[in-house]
């Protein structure tokens, strides 16, 4: 199944840079293995936001939120998913 996810980073702005460093560079070490396991597909940066929009894709909705919470950010993100079905048209040739 694929899956649209909306996040927003909420990580507090008093967060430490130690801290803030170590969740960036573990989230962007984490979010390269699920490229690499096929489960992250795509990956866009709202502009003027702290947030992204990815393409996921996953055996069903208990695999991607299993995806989900293994990235170092989830605490601290607000996550929003939708589950995408094909379109008809897609179909046509």
């Amino acid at each position: 199944m694929e899956f649209l996810v909306r996040t927003e980073n909420l990580l507090p702005n008093d967060t430490p840079d130690e801290v803030r460093n170590r969740l960036k560079s573990g989230e962007r070490e984490r979010a390269m293995e699920l490229r690499a396991e096929g489960v992250l597909k795509r990956l866009w940066r709202v502009p003027g936001r702290n947030a992204t929009i990815g393409l996921y894709e996953a055996a069903d909705s208990a695999a991607l939120h299993d995806a989900l919470v293994s990235l170092p950010m989830w605490k601290y993100m607000d996550i929003t998913v939708e589950a995408l079905a094909a379109h008809p048209q897609e179909n046509q040739q």
